[in-house]
C-alpha cells in the first residue's frame, strides 16, 4: 500500500489522538478497507470493523446499519465528491477523522494510475470544521501537525512548518 514511504509520523499522532479520545471498550466502525491503521488499532485493543470498499458517495447501507460506538475516518473524506451524505448518515454518537489539509504550494493529490487515490477535496480546517456540523456534529477537540519530506525544494522546506494533517473529535449534536 505505501511502497516505502509508510506513514510512521502521521500514524504516531492519529493513534495518540484516538487513545486520548477514545476508550478500547468502545466499539470502531472504520471507514475504508482494512488497511495498515486499522491493524495498528486492533494490536493497541479496539475492537475494529471496516467498510468492504463500497463507494461512500452513494453507498451508505453498511455505516446506516452499523452500531458502532464510533467512527473512524482517517484520510477517507477527501476521495468523496460529497462526504456530507455518508457524515449525516452516522449512527455512531461518536467521530474521529482526520483529512490532509490543502496546500497554497502544492496541487490536490491525484493517482494517475489508481481511479480510487484521488482527492477530490484538500481542506482547511474550516471547511472540514464546518462540513462536520453542517452534518450535525459538534467538535470537541482537534489537532495539525506537519509531514516534512526528505527531498530537495522549496516545496520539501515548505513542508517542514506548514500544517499538512487535520484531526477532529467530534459528537452527535
Amino acid at each position: 500500500m505505501y511502497e516505502n514511504n509508510f506513514p510512521n509520523k502521521r500514524y504516531k499522532h492519529t493513534l495518540a489522538f484516538l487513545k486520548k479520545h477514545i476508550n478500547t471498550s468502545e466499539s470502531i466502525l472504520d471507514l475504508g478497507v482494512e488497511n495498515p491503521f486499522s491493524e495498528i488499532m486492533k494490536s493497541n485493543g479496539y475492537q475494529v470493523e471496516n467498510t468492504q470498499g463500497e463507494d461512500l458517495d452513494f453507498k451508505f447501507d453498511k455505516v446506516a446499519r452499523s452500531d458502532a460506538d464510533v467512527v473512524t475516518a482517517f484520510e477517507i473524506f477527501e476521495h468523496l465528491v460529497a462526504p456530507l451524505n455518508v457524515l449525516k448518515e452516522i449512527k455512531a454518537k461518536k467521530i474521529v477523522a482526520s483529512v490532509p489539509m490543502r496546500l497554497w504550494f502544492s496541487p490536490a493529490y491525484r493517482s494517475k494510475t489508481d481511479p480510487w487515490d484521488r482527492h477530490y477535496h484538500e481542506f482547511e480546517d474550516w471547511q472540514f470544521d464546518w462540513l462536520l456540523e453542517k452534518a450535525g456534529w459538534t467538535i470537541i477537540d482537534s489537532a495539525k501537525w506537519t509531514n516534512p519530506t526528505k527531498k530537495i525544494g522549496i516545496r520539501p522546506i515548505l513542508r517542514y512548518f506548514t500544517n499538512r494533517y487535520y484531526i477532529v473529535y467530534a459528537e452527535r449534536t
